[in-house]
């Protein structure tokens, strides 16, 4: 990845482009698990679908409803990740 930002742009809660971007965790039709620059961002929402991802350029774009964004900041040794996505 090129430079340090980490940017994220959401329109109209249907369109996400994310930059920043070093993995994808997890994702199905209602969430996806992202591992950004800034720490593991989950997003959530019905219909998801990753329409593109490039972790050399560090860039994931995806569309659906999207319902809510969330950085999880707690260490994933605690089994917290896991136990909020599938609340």
């Amino acid at each position: 990845m090129e430079d340090n930002r980490h940017t994220i742009t959401l329109d109209s809660r249907e369109k996400l482009n994310i930059t920043g971007v070093t993995d994808v965790l997890s994702y199905d039709e209602e969430n996806i698990v992202a591992q950004t620059e800034k720490g593991i961002l989950i997003i959530r929402g019905d219909n998801l679908h990753i329409a593109n991802l490039s972790t050399d350029k560090g860039t994931l774009t995806a569309d659906g409803n999207i319902s809510s964004l969330t950085y999880d900041n707690e260490p994933e040794s605690k089994g917290s990740l896991f136990g909020k996505i599938f609340k």
